[in-house]
């Protein structure tokens, strides 16, 4: 039997409603990204402040299927037919890049002592939290927009790359070995795909029918694929963050051109409304704030907060300069020095093997969560006033909702007033 600490769980439940409330009553423009209200709450309730909650293993297992969760999504906003073409490759190349700058980068921390490991520092400043800034985007409309398109698509790969390196090369001692089941992995999961689109085609008058029914056939369904591809990457070794990013996309390959919102509407309700701030609020009681203590590891926060937007923004402002203006490119740049999820994981798996000092572990995660905080607000006050500056906005596809594909938008202009 698991012993439960029924009054962690209420409080981080709690604290998941205070922060929900909180982002709906301030002003649009002023309120927080509401992913860093749960982990400040967090922190506050966590062992180190007011000690109300405290993780255990039931806790624990809880916040696991929230990141499975927040991976699915990211997974299932990853439009391939939407994305393909030009916004892929220079997602792409871009994120080869950031890896280079910030392996070099942190060989030269790692050569003046700053930290024990290249290999792992490196990984964790090269990645994105798409899923992280899906919820911000949405609330903002950016999913809808040509900018939204190549913003998708760098942080897509932003975020799928870290995964596999994190699968292939810091959780394992054998990457050949590695290697092979995640090739047996993909081609399961291409099996699942393609299986899935044809029953999808063929069952969805049946799944309507549960839509609105206490069965509610297509959201358990999904539930199932989820965790049932999260049970497959941990049993085969991988990292679990893969499970529920392949899922997200299998769904999105089954909805192809049958996007229903009803079902969209109940696949964030759970996601969104439970599993995912319970990995949030989690986080931040699991912070380890004492690390944070000294000037030293003070400053790796601000240095490595400096060095996020070094790395994923560089690229951004460099190869992005034939499709998107200046303060679009700036945007994308903070965008996508917006880090958070994997910096958790790669660190964890980092002070476990010995490879990381806890104040640079915890250096590393604060500049996560202040890049959270800081980064999307910057980014959307850069488009509103390009937005502003431009007189027009975006028309989408009458069928879809969503721009024409390619990422090339229709522009209309503005009414005068």
């Amino acid at each position: 039997m698991i012993d439960v600490d029924t009054a962690s769980f209420f409080v981080i439940v709690v604290v998941a409603a205070i922060s929900a409330l909180t982002v709906a009553v301030v002003p649009k423009r002023l309120a927080p990204p509401v992913v860093v209200l749960e982990l400040m709450l967090g922190i506050v309730v966590g062992p180190h402040v007011l000690g109300l909650a405290h993780s255990d293993r039931f806790i624990e297992f809880f916040s696991n299927l929230g990141l499975g969760m927040l991976f699915f999504f990211a997974g299932y906003e990853i439009d391939f037919e939407r994305i393909k073409g030009k916004p892929m490759k220079l997602g792409a190349w871009g994120w080869l890049l950031s890896v280079a700058l910030a392996y070099g980068l942190g060989g030269l921390l790692a050569a003046a002592g700053i930290v024990v490991s290249y290999l792992y520092t490196g990984s964790a400043m090269a990645t994105t939290a798409i899923g992280t800034l899906i919820p911000i985007l949405r609330d903002n409309g950016e999913m809808k927009t040509r900018f939204g398109t190549y913003l998708l698509a760098a942080g897509g790969v932003g975020e799928f790359g870290p995964i596999l390196l994190v699968t292939l090369v810091l959780s394992t001692e054998n990457p050949f070995h590695e290697s092979l089941i995640l090739l047996a992995f993909v081609g399961l999961a291409l099996v699942l795909a393609l299986g899935s689109i044809r029953w999808a085609w063929r069952g969805w008058p049946m799944l309507e029918r549960t839509f609105e029914a206490s069965s509610q056939l297509a959201v358990r369904l999904t539930v199932v694929l989820v965790f049932g591809l999260v049970f497959l990457a941990s049993k085969l070794g991988l990292d679990l963050l893969l499970g529920g990013f392949v899922a997200g996309m299998i769904v999105r390959l089954a909805l192809k051109g049958h996007e229903l919102r009803v079902f969209e509407s109940k696949l964030t309700a759970v996601g969104f409304g439970f599993f995912v701030p319970f990995f949030f609020v989690t986080s931040g009681i699991e912070f380890d704030l004492a690390a944070l203590g000294s000037l030293g590891a003070i400053a790796k926060l601000a240095l490595f907060f400096g060095l996020f937007l070094v790395v994923r923004g560089v690229p951004a402002m460099l190869l992005y300069r034939g499709v998107l203006g200046a303060r679009d490119r700036a945007a994308l740049a903070f965008y996508c020095a917006t880090e958070l999820p994997l910096v958790v994981a790669i660190t964890t798996l980092a002070r476990e093997s010995g490879h990381m000092r806890a104040s640079t572990a915890a250096g590393l995660v604060g500049a996560a969560m202040l890049s959270t905080l800081v980064f999307p607000f910057v980014a959307l006050a850069l488009r509103r006033h390009e937005e502003a500056d431009r007189g027009t906005d975006v028309e989408e596809d009458p069928d879809t909702g969503s721009p024409p594909l390619g990422g090339e938008p229709v522009v209309r202009p503005q009414p005068a007033g």
